[in-house]
């Protein structure tokens, strides 16, 4: 690790804190920062608590159950806007990692596809297998289409959608696109509820796994180098508590620089699939974790060394110009566009590059001197 263990921090102002994460491969900064005695290095006593979804990541954080979490990439800016049924300023200073989704398809509707399309052209070719799916579609091949996603305001739903796009399909009116917990996904897809959803890493692999789906892309494949986990926080817990929560930064920047050596991910994968942590075979971690992504059962896996990223790329930093961009993609969700004056002082909330760079300073790591990136 590069990170500096700075001895003049200032004094933290809670002697304990509660994070929540979600059962999923890249809540792996919070775990490892557990496990290796990161936090504790810090100055900081953590109690993690694994939960079953966004909605109760959210709610829990905004009623002070937990003082900070995993969250999703766009909730602080969704949350502070009110756009998901509830409103409270959330900020948040560190992205804890890019990329790490999928779309998988139930192997009934694959099958629909590969007649539409050369098999060998369709596996993780995001533009070849949304337009097989258009072909199905055309053909009458299928009654209407469910998808899910995690969180109507994600970037799994913004993978989604955009990968639906790619292939001529309107994500409003040609599909139906629902809400479910990651960890019910693999078995509504195998029941039939839906035909295909977009997730984090395991859930991927283990439909995979089962025999009751087909990875088709990644999101890797859809957006590359996405803004996928933050480190999310009240912004009035921020104000409280400063020092804390720049001593649980710097911590969760030392897991990630742990997490960018990939010599370090087999371990990772022991670590993670431990009854107190993800409680997952390390069958279903390791595919994502390495790079080495199964799309099919029983096939040869494709090489993606950046289906997770956790350091390389400036990860953490929390770009203004990213925020802005979700929320624009979000605009037929909202109901109404959102004047861009409105989304530049919202993005500047949210999503605070200050934090980061006071912490990267700290730290004795580089990071970009400007908010906005091309």
């Amino acid at each position: 690790m590069n990170i500096k263990i700075n001895k003049n921090l200032p004094l933290a102002e809670l002697d304990h804190l509660n994070l929540g994460y979600m059962r999923l491969t890249d809540s792996a900064p919070m775990i490892v920062a557990q496990h290796l005695g990161l936090y504790e290095k810090f100055g900081l006593n953590v109690t993690l608590h694994r939960e079953v979804s966004w909605a109760n990541i959210r709610d829990k954080t905004i009623a002070g159950t937990f003082d900070a979490c995993q969250m999703l990439s766009p909730m602080p800016l969704v949350t502070t806007m009110g756009a998901a049924g509830i409103r409270a300023p959330m900020i948040t200073g560190l992205v804890l990692s890019l990329n790490g989704n999928g779309v998988t398809v139930s192997s009934s509707l694959w099958s629909k596809m590969n007649q539409c399309a050369n098999h060998d052209q369709l596996l993780n070719d995001a533009l070849a297998s949304a337009q097989s799916l258009r072909a199905v579609l055309d053909k009458n091949q299928v009654n209407a289409l469910t998808f899910a996603t995690v969180h109507s305001f994600s970037s799994h739903t913004l993978l989604l959608r955009k990968w639906l796009a790619a292939g001529g399909i309107d994500p409003d009116s040609e599909v139906r696109i629902i809400v479910l917990p990651p960890e019910q996904m693999v078995d509504s897809l195998a029941q039939g509820v839906i035909d295909g959803f977009c997730v984090g890493a395991p859930w991927n692999t283990i439909a995979v796994e089962y025999g009751v789906g087909i990875m088709a892309t990644s999101g890797y494949e859809i957006w590359n180098n996405a803004p996928e986990k933050v480190l999310g926080v009240l912004e009035s817990w921020h104000s409280r508590n400063p020092s804390t929560h720049l001593r649980l930064r710097l911590a969760l920047m030392a897991a990630c620089e742990w997490l960018s050596d990939m010599d370090n991910r087999i371990a990772t994968v022991e670590i993670l699939s431990r009854p107190e942590y993800l409680d997952l075979p390390a069958d279903y971690l390791r595919p994502s974790l390495t790079g080495e992504i199964i799309h099919e059962r029983s096939k040869t896996a494709q090489s993606q060394s950046n289906f997770h990223v956790f350091s390389s790329y400036h990860a953490g930093f929390p770009w203004r110009s990213q925020a802005e961009s979700m929320l624009e993609q979000f605009t037929p969700l909202l109901g109404k566009p959102v004047d861009a004056d409105k989304l530049a002082s919202l993005s500047q909330q949210c999503f605070r590059s200050d934090l980061y760079r006071e912490a990267a300073t700290r730290a004795g790591l580089s990071f970009p001197e400007q908010d906005y990136k091309s």
